[in-house]
């Protein structure tokens, strides 16, 4: 997410659908870090010893809802979004779902709203060719798309397309996305972000 500006097509994107008085953006971004680090709880047994495990669990989602609540403080929410880009660092969890509803749950009980939407950026297909990395990566990419697609309030982004750079006259997949690939990466949240919003807001009419 640090890669991503939000300015250049989220934020314009989002009010041009709801206007400037009726959006709030707050980004917060933490590179390397795994969902543990926002999760409070373990949900591995027995707990993982290696990996990106923080010393404090969830040491990054206080300063997080402190910024979401200081943005959002007079205002009352008639819904809230939360558009996830993560998970590079938890191709050894094993209970990376588990944590994303615990993240959703902390959410909904410290803003005290309940239907908070979710936008995740499935990892791209970098490292696919690499058989060390290869059972992580599958099953985090699966887990973020299942997750989506099953929760109610749910989408998902595809961002395969969104890391290809030419090399040498080769195109590698790389890890991070070309400046491009951030740009309509940010495109591509605003129209499911957008897309979500309007269509639960239909569903109550």
């Amino acid at each position: 997410m640090a890669g991503m500006d939000e300015s250049l097509t989220f934020t314009p994107a989002v009010t041009k659908a709801f206007g400037k008085d009726g959006v709030i953006v707050v980004k917060n971004a933490n590179s390397g870090q795994s969902i543990r680090s926002w999760a409070k709880t373990n949900h591995e047994d027995p707990p993982p010893t290696r990996g990106r495990v923080p010393k404090v669990r969830g040491e990054l989602y206080d300063p997080l809802i402190k910024k979401v609540k200081t943005a959002s403080e007079g205002e009352s929410l008639k819904t809230a979004t939360l558009v996830w880009m993560q998970g590079e660092l938890d191709l050894n969890n094993t209970a990376y779902d588990a944590y994303l509803k615990e993240l959703l749950q902390q959410l909904q009980a410290d803003l005290a709203f309940k239907e908070i939407n979710i936008v995740i950026e499935r990892i791209s297909d970098s490292g696919l060719d690499n058989p060390k990395r290869l059972e992580g990566r599958l099953n985090i990419r699966k887990v973020q798309k299942t997750f989506a697609e099953a929760h109610p309030r749910g989408t998902w982004v595809d961002t395969d397309d969104l890391n290809d750079r030419e090399v040498g006259g080769k195109v590698i997949h790389d890890l991070h996305y070309t400046k491009e690939g951030y740009r309509t990466l940010g495109a591509r949240f605003a129209e499911k972000a957008i897309g979500l919003i309007k269509r639960l807001a239909a569903g109550k009419e």
